[in-house]
């Protein structure tokens, strides 16, 4: 091959690599109004986060993609929660792990959609993975879901923590008997066992509960004090549930809730 056409070819490479980051990259592009509430993807503050929406997909307790979701692999967050997140990663790997987050900013039309799925008794798809004793019914009496969802206003995430090298995997279901002899599902996508999986609706999932092993405890005690550390407080029912103390859209007022798609 001649030079000529041998610098022909790489420069015409180079353009077609160019331009599919180009593609790609106005794939992501949040709306304009998103951005003026201050509204960033995650991976812009920080792209060492893994993200993986289970929302997005078939895998969670309503058992389809929830509307709203067009992305498994990109979170959308408020800027100030993005920064406090950078700083818990950082402070993670020192101790080799990384923050792995299921969920961020969801929309009013996610939350619309859970409302519906609670109230179709028949449908029972998930049960055993994750409401095997509560009725789907009361998952909103019970608070394991919102009405109004601090997520929608963009600075409350639900994350875990993986072991840096592992990658999250596509999940395999394991039992686990609690020590009141009930049995759960463990859903195994390699991240740090937490002695009960990502939205299992259960006692076992709260920060206060005698149901599992000391060892997971630490292991959530560890999660919550580097979340802590960081301006993010919890929630009582789940371990993975995190809100940034200091949010820029308060729960006191009605406009701090959104409805954009994430795509």
């Amino acid at each position: 091959m001649s030079p000529i056409i041998n610098a022909t070819l790489r420069k015409n490479l180079f353009l077609f690599a160019a331009t599919c980051f180009m593609a790609v990259q106005g794939c992501l592009a949040l709306s304009p109004d998103a951005r003026a509430k201050g509204f960033v993807f995650l991976h812009e503050v920080d792209p060492t986060i893994k993200i993986s929406l289970r929302y997005a997909t078939s895998e969670n307790f309503v058992a389809a993609p929830v509307d709203g979701y067009k992305r498994s692999d990109v979170a959308v967050i408020t800027k100030q929660a993005a920064e406090a997140l950078k700083l818990v990663q950082a402070a993670v790997k020192k101790d080799g792990y990384c923050l792995v987050v299921y969920d961020a900013y969801r929309p009013q039309k996610a939350v619309n959609h859970f409302m519906r799925w609670s109230k179709d008794v028949a449908d029972q798809t998930k049960k055993s993975q994750y409401y095997p004793r509560v009725d789907k019914a009361k998952v909103f009496e019970l608070g394991y879901v919102a009405e109004r969802s601090g997520h929608s206003r963009g600075s409350t995430v639900d994350l875990t923590l993986i072991k840096i090298g592992n990658s999250v995997d596509a999940i395999q279901e394991k039992k686990r008997t609690l020590s009141d002899e009930f049995t759960i599902t463990i859903l195994d996508d390699k991240t740090v066992d937490m002695g009960s999986s990502f939205d299992l609706f259960d006692a076992a999932s709260h920060h206060e509960n005698d149901l599992i092993d000391d060892k997971f405890k630490s292991q959530r005690e560890y999660l919550t004090n580097a979340m802590t550390k960081f301006g993010f407080k919890p929630y009582a029912n789940e371990f993975w549930h995190f809100t940034l103390k200091n949010e820029p859209y308060p729960a006191s007022e009605d406009s701090s809730y959104f409805d954009f798609d994430i795509e």
